[in-house]
């Protein structure tokens, strides 16, 4: 069987950590900063999990790893 290709956009949006957990970054980010607070765009730096729900398709677009 041919190798399964990587989704070029998942692979810029998802890093499987060492655990084998999939990270994402936080939307809200990229526009209208002036009007939120720096509360609250510093919580939205960081990055966040992938929930349960979306796992199993976000590790499809990967290549299935």
């Amino acid at each position: 069987m041919p190798k399964i290709k990587t989704s070029s956009g998942a692979k810029k949006r998802f890093r499987l950590t060492g655990t084998g957990k999939l990270l994402r970054r936080q939307g809200m980010l990229s526009h209208n900063l002036g009007k939120k607070s720096q509360k609250r765009k510093r919580r939205l730096a960081g990055n966040a999990s992938v929930d349960a729900a979306n796992n199993r398709a976000a590790r499809g677009q990967l290549g299935g790893r």
